[in-house]
């Protein structure tokens, strides 16, 4: 009997034991699952902030560059890439001339490339271009200089600096 008992004794156990071991294997695949679901990677979007809106866009068909007053923009953005290190599109640089003063000026449209470039996390899983380069293709804005007392056009080529934040503007 004593032997009969001892076996249920141990056979209990075992089970117990047993039972232990699957319940806590459970919890730490469980665990191991959640760890993996942390450390698995975020998906970055890259986005770029329009002035007036301060909201993040993607591949954005419109977007001000000159925050302050909106003189300067770009227009019908036909998109020939969007990744997280550069985005380039064909569009229409939209300029104020501001003559004879900006509130009374005149909106001039000029056909250009437009590449944005560089990036800063502005928050996890979203970052946003720091630049913008655009390249004049025809006609190029006409402008006075002030300092040489002359009339001259735009440079072909340009790069400004974004505003990277919604808070940035």
């Amino acid at each position: 009997m004593k032997r009969a008992w001892l076996i249920a004794l141990l056979t209990l156990v075992a089970a117990g034991l047993a039972l232990t071991g699957l319940v806590t294997s459970g919890s730490a695949r469980a665990a191991t699952a959640q760890r993996a679901q942390l450390a698995a990677p975020v998906p970055v979007q890259t986005v770029v902030f329009d002035c007036p809106g301060q909201h993040a866009m993607v591949r954005p068909r419109d977007f001000i560059i000159s925050c302050a007053d909106a003189g300067l923009s770009l227009e019908k953005l036909s998109w020939t890439s969007w990744t997280p290190g550069e985005a380039s599109a064909k569009g229409t640089l939209v300029e104020n001339d501001c003559i004879p003063y900006c509130a009374a000026g005149h909106f001039h449209r000029y056909p250009a490339l437009a590449v944005l470039w560089g990036s800063k996390t502005v928050r996890p899983g979203e970052q946003a271009y720091t630049h913008l380069t655009m390249i004049l293709t025809g006609a190029r804005p006409r402008y006075y200089d002030g300092q040489h007392h002359k009339w001259v056009y735009a440079p072909v080529t340009q790069t400004f600096p974004l505003v990277t934040s919604s808070a940035g503007a």
